[in-house]
């Protein structure tokens, strides 16, 4: 019975915290505007202290919103079948596939083959290999897939230590060099598609993004080898050739890539093939399916499809619909429209610390939901470049380091019990100031050339 008491405490915490928050927002915005803040806080709250299932508190828009008359239940549900959500669910049944067949051992064994088997070297690579996996899967499921194994490379506490946070955070860095690398990307997009804005093509995310991403590659495992040199370790080599699922897998991600770059547009040049990627996506994760290939089964134990992470999505959308149909987003625009008369640097800076730090203690996901219709609205009013200030909000919202609830990497760090919170905290900090300074520097002097 001790599991029920504390889901009960924990959701009455939520109940307070929301009411709280209405109290507060009732006495600057209109009551439907307060409602809202108070039931985002109150989702908020239940998605970082897991007093619901997450599934279950990602569904509750549905019934909160029209309870409101924040949104009805159309425009609500409307949000869950958002064409992004799709392109996720294409993405993680290729993960699935990966994780079944374990092609992601062959790709971690490619890798360690590349480095030296020292300490640093070892760091580096985990750092690099998580990385590239979650730019073409989750962030969350990289983490979980590579974490036992780095946990079991040595036994010394120390090296347990900077192994699994050179996952985590290698997975964070990564999984923004593509736009299904984690959510807070898809719900870029997805905002920018509603919006009207031109979307940001596959390739060219890569293109924008793919300085940052190696330069926190070795930022990373440079900060996390400080101290280890003098370590030693043994490595257990063993070579296995692919097998025939392996082999099928492989050549479907290798196709699926080829295609997406042929999807590519390089005006004047190449035009691209005008096909819809997430289509593209969502076609590659139901082959897996069919013959010849043949690796997921609907009903297989290993195919556990994450509905979860999709209702996240739509919960995520819907929170920016309701921020924007309701005017919260232009009456709080309204409030940071004095940030416009800054240099535009200085603004730049104030969004990726705003996001940055704000994400260490709530859900990425929640907040660029929250944050994008804000943003978007501040630069309309403004005249300023709604994009790339949506883009920096974007890419800090993954950048959060320091704490185990910032990012689902983080906490499977710790979960995995070889990291404290005074470590995390310890290198996060340090990576979370390296990465907004980073953002700012390429943001001003690299991707305004882009939009």
């Amino acid at each position: 019975m001790q599991k029920p008491k504390e889901d009960l405490k924990k959701i009455g915490i939520a109940i307070f915290i929301a009411l709280l928050i209405f109290a507060f927002s009732f006495s600057i915005f209109n009551f439907i505007q307060a409602s809202l803040l108070g039931l985002v806080a109150f989702m908020v709250v239940l998605w970082t202290n897991e007093g619901l299932p997450l599934g279950v508190v990602s569904l509750l828009p549905i019934v909160l919103f029209p309870s409101f008359s924040i949104l009805d239940t159309t425009q609500t549900t409307l949000n869950y079948a958002n064409p992004i959500i799709f392109l996720f669910f294409g993405g993680f049944l290729l993960a699935v596939a990966v994780e079944k067949t374990e092609l992601h051992r062959w790709i971690t064994n490619k890798m360690f083959t590349v480095f030296p088997s020292t300490p640093k070297g070892i760091i580096f690579s985990l750092v690099i290999t998580s990385g590239l996996l979650s730019s073409l899967l989750s962030n969350t499921t990289t983490t979980l897939l590579l974490m036992s194994i780095a946990l079991f490379i040595t036994e010394d506490t120390r090296l347990k230590m900077r192994f699994a946070l050179a996952i985590a955070y290698g997975a964070s860095v990564g999984g923004i060099l593509t736009p299904i690398g984690t959510p807070p990307n898809l719900i870029l997009l997805g905002f920018m598609q509603k919006s009207g804005i031109e979307a940001i093509s596959f390739l060219q995310w890569m293109l924008m993004v793919a300085p940052l991403v190696f330069m926190m590659f070795f930022v990373v495992a440079s900060l996390l080898s400080i101290g280890v040199k003098d370590i030693t370790i043994t490595l257990d080599s063993q070579k296995k050739e692919l097998s025939i699922e392996q082999k099928k897998v492989l050549f479907l991600i290798g196709g699926v890539i080829l295609l997406l770059l042929l999807n590519a547009s390089f005006k004047p040049y190449w035009s691209g093939l005008g096909l819809n990627e997430n289509g593209i996506l969502l076609s590659a994760g139901l082959l897996l399916f069919a013959p010849p290939l043949s690796i997921l089964e609907w009903m297989d134990d290993k195919a556990k499809i994450p509905f979860r992470i999709m209702f996240l999505f739509g919960a995520g959308f819907s929170i920016a619909t309701a921020f924007s149909a309701t005017g919260l987003a232009d009456e709080v625009a309204s409030y940071l429209i004095v940030m416009t008369q800054f240099h535009p640097i200085l603004i730049i800076l104030s969004v990726a610390m705003l996001i940055t730090f704000t994400t260490e203690i709530t859900s990425n996901t929640a907040l660029i939901s929250v944050m994008l219709p804000v943003i978007y609205a501040v630069s309309q009013q403004s005249g300023l470049n709604a994009s790339l200030f949506m883009m920096v909000a974007a890419v800090c919202a993954s950048y959060a380091f320091m704490l185990p609830i910032a990012t689902p990497p983080n906490a499977i760090a710790m979960s995995s019990g070889a990291v404290s919170v005074k470590d995390m905290a310890r290198y996060g900090i340090i990576l979370n100031f390296i990465g907004i300074s980073l953002v700012v520097i390429i943001a001003e002097f690299f991707w305004k050339g882009f939009f």
